[in-house]
């Protein structure tokens, strides 16, 4: 399994050094003195967690996050806002931008730890859930409005051509009007899948709306969602959910009635 990889963000260098000796055993580390450096990071490096210190010269902790939140390039990407402000209001201000967690300094390392795992586990079983429940919309991985406008739109752009057995990311990117770069970094950002990926994992999921409607055969539902054959849909459907459509198409059958 893939490392996660954490950008830390902090103009002091002791914090920084002291973040990094309690996090590189199960991280990999990405650091930042300024919120300038990190955002000119995030061009280059992939991350899935930010943890950001508020009080800093230039722009400080909370532009950074609301930056990030509101990028459509990185809204996806879990903050830790950490900071010695200890009022209200500093965190009521950190949460409406869109941090996803508030540490106040001093902050036990264990403490950290735990968010940091949560975040990222909390993420993981909603990626999971989606991928293996057949009728679970793709809008239960987003975290941010632009990423559940982004995540609708794509459903909807696969689900207008799921028929056409040639619908790929070269499509995809065409009907999204983005960079291929782009929409893989996007994709894989929410959901850890490809496109190519979240393209079959969405034509297998219509497929499963319509058996549970019951009113298409299966080869027909096959080639309605853009199967090349009924075997070849009967194999990915059995792979994805762990049972085969004439199977789920029974139960759904005994559920209605």
């Amino acid at each position: 399994m893939m490392t996660p990889a954490v950008l830390l963000v902090d103009d002091n260098e002791d914090i920084l050094e002291f973040l990094t000796d309690e996090l590189q055993e199960r991280y990999a580390l990405f650091t930042a003195t300024s919120s300038e450096d990190a955002l000119a990071l995030l061009l280059q490096e992939s991350v899935q967690l930010i943890v950001s210190d508020v009080m800093m010269p230039g722009m400080d902790g909370f532009e950074f996050c609301r930056i990030v939140k509101t990028d459509f390039d990185y809204s996806h990407i879990p903050v830790i806002l950490l900071t010695a402000k200890n009022t209200l209001q500093s965190k009521i201000e950190g949460l409406e931008i869109g941090a996803d967690a508030y540490i106040e300094k001093p902050f036990s390392p264990a403490h950290l730890q735990v968010q940091i795992a949560n975040l990222l586990n909390n993420r993981t079983r909603l990626r999971e859930y989606f991928a293996s429940s057949p009728l679970v919309h793709i809008k239960s991985m987003a975290h941010s409005k632009s990423d559940e406008q982004f995540l609708e739109t794509l459903n909807e752009a696969i689900n207008v051509h799921i028929d056409n057995t040639a619908l790929d990311v070269v499509h995809l990117c065409r009907m999204m009007n983005m960079s291929r770069p782009t929409m893989y970094r996007k994709i894989k950002g929410i959901s850890h899948l490809t496109p190519h990926e979240l393209i079959n994992i969405t034509r297998l999921k219509k497929a499963a709306e319509l058996l549970a409607e019951g009113r298409h055969k299966i080869f027909e539902i096959a080639a309605m969602t853009g199967f090349q054959s009924q075997n070849n849909f009967g194999r990915s459907f059995l792979k994805q959910f762990g049972t085969t459509p004439s199977e789920y198409a029974r139960v759904k059958r005994e559920e209605s009635e």
